[in-house]
């Protein structure tokens, strides 16, 4: 384990604090603040150790001038006020010598959040491309830099990775938490061990089911993954998201030759049309045409995947099964989730757009675990290892701070 913040001499230091505040807001309203409560323990432990908080965070992507409009986190700001009872200072700024100055004024137990990192990304993409020159300016605003960032925490950027490289690091109760959940609940699984894979794109997870398929007993597809199996094998998919890539095809050919045995595809869809948008039709997975959608799994499908999740005693969920936020192919992902959540089995949900669909669908508190993580938890358990944390010493080896 890497450096932990219980165990860093941190007691009056100015301390740069990476989080993930990358959260839904529409119409001016933060949707779900899940990810900002994520963080209470750590910045309610910085504040008892009489610490100047200062907070780094993505939010959104930033392509152009109009972006930074829209993805400003002053928004976020004010939610943390309300959600901790003090006050929480927001600089418009994260770069020059004017947040140098509000830096330097602060008092003890005071949090500012600067602006946006990625505010930074344009137009020469300083922090995504982890610029020298930015990770030194944002580490020498502190003495310690406290990585709870669990969800970002496969890329090397600026405010992720580069001010590790500069001045004494650990991992926030967040960070301790995730890779501590998973490698008891899903590297260390009980078995029967069922991994149900969904989502659009097979290139992003490839290798992630390599390194699953042989440690579960089943693998169970639904969306692009399965409608790229399912291609791969020479089913007509019609218009459906699959991988176009010819490399991976045959290489999703090769691993369901390997493990058919594990591997289980839908027999059964519910399919709308490239021309009629009120077009719903239940396909069986021979019957589909070339104009038709897969946008669902079907009735004979889920009974199917039942059978198995109900002989499982572990569940690892990534991905929804269908498009689940159009009520038309709602009910394949919210089917499964109330199969999980009726079962004896631990169930693990690895974030994104599945958290996102469990708690949409009120599951939120019947699954053992939910990820803040996304494309994290996939790089977690695909290759047990985070780049971002790869400049902070681990555990053993890392000396502690002077007073």
């Amino acid at each position: 384990m890497k450096k932990c913040l219980q165990n860093m001499n941190i007691r009056d230091k100015r301390v740069i604090l990476r989080v993930d505040y990358n959260v839904p807001v529409v119409n001016g309203s933060i949707l779900d603040d899940s990810k900002i409560k994520e963080t209470l323990e750590t910045i309610y432990y910085l504040l008892g150790e009489n610490c100047r908080i200062i907070l780094l965070s993505h939010f959104g992507k930033i392509r152009n001038e109009r972006d930074k409009a829209i993805y400003s986190l002053e928004i976020v700001a004010r939610r943390l006020k309300e959600l901790i009872g003090q006050e929480v200072y927001f600089s418009k700024d994260n770069f020059g010598s004017e947040v140098v100055k509000r830096v330097q004024v602060m008092k003890p137990k005071e949090i500012l959040m600067l602006e946006n990192t990625r505010f930074m990304d344009y137009p020469n993409k300083l922090e995504s491309k982890c610029d020298a020159q930015l990770s030194l300016f944002w580490a020498n605003l502190g003495d310690v830099f406290v990585n709870d960032a669990f969800a970002t925490a496969h890329r090397k950027h600026a405010s992720t990775y580069g001010i590790s490289t500069h001045i004494p690091s650990c991992i926030g109760f967040l960070m301790q938490k995730e890779i501590g959940m998973l490698d008891r609940l899903v590297v260390h699984a009980i078995h029967p061990f069922t991994v149900i894979m969904g989502g659009a794109k097979m290139d992003d997870k490839i290798t992630l089911i390599e390194s699953l398929l042989p440690k579960c007993e089943h693998l169970l597809c639904g969306g692009g993954i399965a409608n790229t199996c399912l291609k791969a094998l020479g089913f007509n998919v019609g218009e459906s998201i699959v991988s176009e890539n010819p490399m991976v095809l045959d290489k999703v050919k090769q691993i369901l030759l390997e493990y058919k045995d594990k591997i289980m595809l839908p027999v059964d869809v519910i399919v709308g049309s490239t021309y009629d948008k009120n077009y719903v039709k239940y396909k069986l997975i021979t019957d589909v045409e070339d104009n038709e959608i897969i946008f669902d799994i079907g009735t004979k499908t889920l009974q199917k995947y039942k059978t198995v999740i109900e002989e499982s005693q572990t569940i690892f969920l990534n991905g929804t099964v269908g498009l689940y936020e159009d009520q038309k192919f709602a009910n394949g992902t919210k089917e499964l989730l109330q199969m999980i959540t009726s079962s004896k089995a631990v169930s693990v949900c690895g974030g994104g757009d599945s958290a996102s669909s469990v708690r949409n669908f009120g599951f939120g508190n019947k699954f053992t675990y939910i990820s803040s993580g996304g494309g994290a938890t996939l790089e977690y358990l695909g290759s047990g290892h985070l780049v971002a944390l790869d400049a902070i010493e681990e555990e053993s080896t890392i000396e502690t701070l002077d007073m």
